[in-house]
């Protein structure tokens, strides 16, 4: 596992997202979570708490991920927070448990959860908060390491080039995964992208993922072919000596900008003016010699 890399457990206070829907149009996508969450880390545990006879509508697509239900009984037989009482319980257990477990994801707005959040902060574990924007407290987001806005998922601003048109499709599969993790470590502020860390990220993205499948005999391979259809820049690191993907995207350009405004300002930068002591005496253009512009450049 790469240094930085989090394992994660995730605990979905879904009876609290479930009012956060009531006026959206959109359903609760969980697919949208978990894609970001993975860029994070190894996601391990994955539970959700709700009287699920209330949302059966979900029940397949979060089955699908693979999300334990855990079920918690009518609010009318145990309470209104029994949902909440089952999740911290839950959480403060693995907490204390499962020492492996290094951030813990509340997929929730609900206040009440804040205490949850220090004691979790306190025994030294990373906090992450996910939620509505119309119904997260201010007191929970504040005090999480990190909050993710639901809104927000899939909105970050892409930083990937235009694939060139005559890739193969299984070739422009992998290189579109590529671009994807490249993008997600980046917007985890990893600076240093290695190539295992890379190919973590990629599988962690999709667990089918294997170079060979794509043609490649190594990833290794892979890198090289993306750097040769100009999708990436590619380094040997000083310790690994292994690849390290220094640039990609639409960070390739933007380092190529500079150099093309020097030179620009070169050709329309005047003659400096020189002082006394570096005075040339004006030399007359020869006669029947074309005169020349500001830039000594013949007319």
């Amino acid at each position: 596992m790469e240094e930085g890399e989090g394992t994660l457990a995730v605990f979905i206070d879904f009876e609290n997202l479930a009012l956060g829907f009531q006026n959206r149009r959109d359903r609760f996508d969980i697919v949208r979570v978990l894609e970001r969450l993975v860029e994070k880390g190894k996601v391990v545990v994955k539970k959700a708490y709700a009287d699920w006879s209330r949302f059966g509508a979900y029940t397949q697509a979060l089955h699908e991920a693979a999300i334990e239900l855990i079920e918690i009984p009518k609010r009318m037989q145990t309470g209104k927070n029994s949902a909440d009482i089952r999740l911290v319980v839950d959480a403060i257990d693995m907490a204390y448990a499962k020492e492996h477990i290094t951030t813990f994801v509340i997929v929730s707005g609900d206040s009440d959860f804040s205490p949850l959040v220090s004691k979790l902060k306190e025994n030294g574990k990373h906090v992450i908060g996910l939620g509505m924007q119309d119904s997260t407290s201010n007191l929970l987001r504040d005090n999480c390491d990190e909050f993710i806005y639901y809104e927000d998922l899939g909105k970050s601003p892409s930083m990937t080039p235009t694939l060139p048109a005559n890739l193969t499709e299984n070739k422009r599969k992998a290189f579109e995964l590529l671009m994807e993790s490249l993008l997600a470590l980046r917007r985890e502020n990893k600076e240093k992208l290695g190539a295992s860390m890379v190919k973590d990220t990629m599988k962690r993205k999709k667990p089918s993922f294997n170079e060979t499948y794509h043609g490649y005999r190594t990833f290794s391979e892979l890198l090289l072919d993306a750097q040769k259809e100009g999708l990436i820049d590619l380094d040997i690191g000083e310790r690994s000596r292994t690849y390290v993907v220094t640039r990609f995207g639409t960070e390739m350009q933007q380092a190529a900008l500079p150099v093309a405004e020097v030179r620009r300002r070169r050709r329309r930068r005047p003659p400096r003016s020189r002082g006394n002591g570096d005075a040339r005496p004006a030399v007359a253009p020869a006669e029947g010699a074309p005169p020349e512009n500001s830039e000594g450049i013949e007319t």
